[in-house]
């Protein structure tokens, strides 16, 4: 029985700053970054825009392309490192919110449920959903990865900001893809980045030695949490290379394969925290398999290398050059962006495999293969992921200034037909911190 995605949707914010603006205003030559790095566009959430609302959104789009019941949709499983609260799933505020438009109770017998191990968190939830399909094929479950990648202003991650949400119907004989059961895996504890918590007196905050209570904090030590990670560069990408070449090589010995592995992929699907990530790491792989003793710099520039990077990884990149980071979402951009750049071309693709070579800081790293099913253009040909990247709205540096610091109360774009963030509540004393949205 073949188990994997029958259909897919997606939201990204509707606003873009072009990066050749963000480093001209960065005093960085924009060719490092257009040419050296394939960024040409950060996508950037309006003030009605969050985790939630992308996630909702691509869910929504989704069950409406589908038409599918909601009484038939067994769990809705969420990949994400950006939650808006450390106990309440955004997979709840999903199902809170698609019943705002489906009906009341819709989703009460729908599992939900978040994962989070950074930017890996949306492939766990897939393959964990897989397995429950392949308990129960009678099932249907949707996985969603949402997030926001926000770094902070002016620094070394700040033009591979992006955000949005991938959302995946999950089913036995499914449309797109079928999944491999084997899953290689390397793991190993390490601080390449994270979102601490960041903890203060009161008399760092008050300048006091008084321990007064403070916005409801009785306690002398205050917590401070920030979308923006703490990350070493250097080392994180060191780490991404470790994990994706231990796990590749884990996966060969649980299938027994001794020959060149990526030979068998038509495309290979790898996490783009920016857009060349794949192109620049995968070489090490590709060393390895053919026993190459070069200099690792001069393999990734040879014709060879160069072919395979423009037939296999390329595809995946193109909406990641114009969307960003997405964080756990990023591979399954890439996954879409592929499937809708042979699309364009017409390319037959059924019955061939794709390589994922998913990664996750903190660290782990996962591969699988999957292979193309017969009716994988029907579905594709529903999602304008290119036509609505073409639509997104360009903005200046100040706007994007502004909405970095949520120093901006109206939004840049009138909402319409969709989930926003609508307030939250901070009187009620039993419900402060509660987060409320709507659909316009």
């Amino acid at each position: 029985m073949k188990v994997g995605i029958d259909s897919i949707s997606f939201d990204i914010p509707k606003l873009y700053l072009p990066i050749k603006t963000l480093a001209e205003n960065r005093n960085i030559e924009p060719d490092k970054l257009i040419k050296g790095l394939g960024l040409q566009k950060m996508s950037f959430p309006d003030v009605y825009q969050d985790v939630v609302t992308f996630g909702a959104n691509a869910v929504y789009k989704l069950i409406q392309q589908e038409s599918l019941d909601p009484k038939d949709i067994a769990r809705i499983y969420v990949g994400t490192e950006s939650g808006v609260d450390s106990s309440k799933p955004i997979a709840s505020y999903i199902t809170e919110l698609l019943e705002q438009k489906l009906g009341a109770r819709s989703f009460n017998n729908c599992d939900t449920l978040d994962m989070t191990f950074a930017c890996i968190g949306a492939v766990d939830a897939l393959l964990t959903t897989l397995d429950f399909i392949r308990l129960n094929p009678d099932k249907k479950a949707i996985v969603v990865a949402t997030d926001n990648a926000k770094y902070d202003l002016k620094s070394t991650g700040e033009y591979t900001q992006g955000a949005g949400a991938i959302a995946m119907l999950i089913t036995s004989n499914p449309r797109v893809l079928s999944f491999s059961n084997e899953v290689g895996v390397a793991a190993q504890g390490v601080f390449d980045f994270f979102k601490p918590r960041r903890y203060f007196s009161k008399n760092d905050i008050l300048n006091t030695t008084d321990n007064p209570e403070w916005f409801g904090i009785q306690e002398n030590e205050v917590a401070i949490y920030k979308e923006q990670p703490v990350f070493d560069g250097h080392y994180s990408n060191q780490c991404y290379i470790n994990r994706t070449n231990e796990a590749y090589q884990h996966y060969k010995e649980i299938t027994n394969q001794t020959g060149i592995l990526y030979q068998k992929w038509e495309n290979i699907l790898m996490h783009l925290p920016y857009c060349f990530q794949a192109r620049r790491t995968f070489v090490e792989i590709y060393a390895k398999e053919n026993n190459f003793d070069d200099d690792i710099k001069i393999i990734a520039k040879s014709t060879a290398y160069l072919e395979l990077v423009n037939k296999t990884i390329f595809p995946s990149e193109i909406a990641s050059g114009q969307v960003g980071n997405i964080y756990a979402g990023s591979i399954f951009l890439g996954m879409l962006s592929t499937f809708s750049f042979h699309l364009q071309n017409e390319s037959d693709l059924a019955g061939k495999k794709m390589g994922f070579i998913a990664y996750g800081s903190g660290s782990k790293s996962k591969v699988f293969e999957a292979e193309v099913a017969s009716d994988w253009k029907s579905i594709i040909s529903k999602t304008n992921l290119f036509e609505t990247i073409d639509n997104s709205k360009e903005i200046d540096f100040g706007t994007y200034i502004e909405l970095h610091k949520k120093e901006r109360n109206q939004s840049v774009l009138v909402p319409k037909d969709e989930f926003v963030f609508d307030y939250l509540e901070k009187e009620n004393p039993v419900l402060i911190g509660a987060r409320y949205y709507k659909f316009v």
